[in-house]
């Protein structure tokens, strides 16, 4: 799907996730003439990319016209002040894009004009190879063309979500936002536990992670659930069963996550407060 705009977009904040997006638009055919970056120092891999592409960049960049969207991809202490110095640029027909974290609608809305349309998402990680997940939810001046536009915009590194209630946030930042780290973790839980099987290093590592990047793309592709493609891997009395009886014991692992995922959605809880 290639990407079209009715006006110029502004990139605030080009760090990982707002780089990642960049190469998802250009990649996906957003004409470089329309996208104007606010970042004062951009990386240099973005930099490359930038400037390859004629893409005006700079500290304040001059747009010919209101952005039709502006995507904030700062860290969240900084959304406040960024967006009060960004709120003049803000048009009649702008939806302001938020992916800083836990940021909540009010506190983004807070210095813009008063029926400005705003957008917080929580897009993950793996965005950054084209395969994250983003979770939407806009305040009640969105209209359907802009949250269009919007999902467009995000689809570009992965899949977009909607949700109705701005409550679900902190729950999608506990599992999905910080779950990469949860996933990542698991590789080096089996790294070790490889090692101490008696696995050379290198090869732990490898099988670690070659097997845990290989179940999710199966998992992906396949039309089965998690549960029934666990079931199909797991011959009765064999390696595997064995190996889940440990993990499965008691809902050992389930009750783990579970805390995990409560204490994350907590912070995010006190983060947007």
């Amino acid at each position: 799907m290639t990407i079209a705009l009715n006006g110029p977009l502004l990139l605030v904040g080009a760090g990982k996730m707002g780089g990642a997006l960049l190469e998802g638009w250009l990649a996906r055919g957003l004409d470089p003439k329309t996208v104007f970056i606010q970042d004062p120092a951009l990386p240099e891999s973005i930099g490359e990319l930038v400037a390859g592409h004629g893409i005006v960049a700079g500290a304040a960049p001059r747009l010919p016209q209101p952005p039709a969207v502006i995507v904030l991809a700062v860290k969240p202490a900084l959304a406040g002040e960024v967006l009060s110095v960004i709120a003049p640029s803000v048009g009649a027909e702008t939806v302001v894009l938020s992916i800083a974290a836990g940021r909540t609608l009010e506190s983004l809305a807070d210095p813009l004009p008063e029926t400005c349309a705003v957008v917080r998402a929580m897009p993950n990680t793996p965005a950054a190879v084209g395969e994250g997940i983003t979770v939407c939810v806009a305040n009640a001046h969105v209209s359907e063309p802009q949250r269009q536009m919007c999902e467009t915009l995000l689809a570009a590194v992965g899949d977009v979500v909607w949700v109705d209630e701005e409550a679900l946030m902190d729950a999608v930042t506990a599992v999905s936002g910080s779950g990469p780290a949860y996933v990542f973790h698991l590789v080096e839980s089996m790294e070790q536990a490889g090692l101490e099987a008696g696995l050379p290093p290198e090869l732990a590592a490898r099988l670690a992670r070659a097997t845990v990047a290989g179940a999710g793309a199966l998992l992906k592709q396949s039309e089965h659930d998690a549960t029934t493609l666990r079931t199909n891997v797991t011959s009765p009395n064999g390696t595997t069963a064995a190996a889940l009886e440990v993990l499965m014991e008691e809902d050992a692992l389930k009750k783990l996550l579970a805390r995990a995922v409560a204490q994350a959605a907590k912070r995010s809880r006190e983060l947007s407060s």
